[in-house]
């Protein structure tokens, strides 16, 4: 395909793609499109997002089936090949023998590449060491002042994976971790208010003229939901971009229910009620398939993170050994023993 046929194919699938480079277009082009027909013709739609237990599960599958088929020894040296220069070359050419891109994303309704990278997160060994010490921390900061964001160099001197020495990097930089201050506060807000506007901008460019005409209004789904935190947190400067993120909700829950106390007393209890009702009629097997945008007026006018920490809380109080259990399980069980309880209560 030709680069506008492939934006315009793609746009149906991916809303975003003209933002993207043209790189990345032509190589979704020859990796996704196909699939992402074939998954529209079973009527099954392109998900984004977290990764449900399911999709994890079929990856495992997938990675194990090509280790089998190819004889490839581990997932390690199937995904992070540049670790064993030895045997590199082998390696490449079983994975193009058999087909590598394509086997790794069977059945999951994804772009390639984020099914790629989840892999790469599920199956490094470097992902799951614990706790950074305080002697680690001290070597990050020094290799860091060495060799700038090569999260990659400084993955590899640390034996930590790339993603964990750059997140816990922008951790340790932080210098506050009390309360916010007013000034943090102001930062956060203008910095966040700076970042939807130029989006806003650039849609109403994009636009039809009589749109553009109007005064620019921002959605209040653009408030919350797939904020540039990391850009938000070199903005504000004295916070790390988890921080931002819990405290810009917090600012949003607050002025969104013009600061009344939702789930406190008799409130908190009709909220947790009426919650559990809307979970439990919903019939869905996995958190990710919820749409907490859509329940977000069962507890008030809130944005979701909220209800979605709201229902976290409810089921490590409630729930015994809600670890164990799966999404529906966990529903069942608010439902037929912790509802009860609440609306006698109330």
């Amino acid at each position: 395909l030709d680069l506008d046929t492939a934006k315009e194919e793609l746009e149906e699938f991916i809303p975003h793609v003209r933002e993207m480079s043209d790189t990345s277009i032509r190589k979704m082009a020859g990796r996704d499109l196909t699939r992402f027909k074939h998954f529209k013709q079973q009527g099954i739609s392109i998900k984004f997002g977290r990764f449900s237990q399911k999709e994890n599960d079929q990856i495992r599958k997938n990675i194990k089936e090509f280790l089998s088929l190819t004889g490839i020894e581990n997932a390690e040296k199937l995904l992070f090949t540049c670790r064993y220069p030895e045997e590199k070359e082998t390696i490449n050419r079983l994975k193009s023998e058999f087909l590598f891109c394509e086997k790794i994303a069977e059945g999951i309704p994804r772009p390639w590449r984020l099914i790629y990278y989840r892999a790469r997160k599920i199956f490094d060994p470097n992902n799951y060491k614990g706790r950074y010490t305080k002697e680690e921390k001290e070597k990050l900061k020094k290799y860091h002042a060495i060799h700038g964001n090569d999260w990659k160099k400084i993955s590899e001197m640390m034996s930590r994976s790339n993603l964990s020495v750059a997140m816990k990097y922008s951790e340790i930089k932080s210098i506050n971790y009390g309360p916010w201050t007013k000034e943090e506060t102001q930062k956060l807000m203008h910095a966040v208010e700076d970042v939807i506007r130029k989006r806003s901008k650039l849609e109403a460019e994009k636009s039809s003229s009589e749109k553009s005409r109007r005064n620019l209004s921002i959605d209040r789904e653009k408030l919350y939901q797939k904020l540039p935190w990391t850009e938000i947190e070199t903005k504000v400067g004295t916070r790390y971009w988890r921080q931002c993120k819990q405290k810009w909700n917090s600012i949003l829950t607050n002025k969104m229910s013009r600061g009344q106390q939702l789930y406190k007393g008799t409130k908190g209890l009709q909220a947790k009620i009426n919650l559990i009702k809307r979970l439990y009629e919903m019939k869905v097997e996995d958190a990710n398939d919820v749409n907490w945008e859509e329940l977000s007026n069962a507890i008030g006018d809130v944005p979701r993170a909220y209800v979605q920490a709201k229902f976290y809380r409810l089921k490590v109080s409630c729930v015994p050994l809600w670890q164990r259990k799966t999404f529906s399980e966990i529903i069942d069980y608010l439902y037929d023993e912790k509802l009860p309880e609440l609306e006698e209560k109330l």
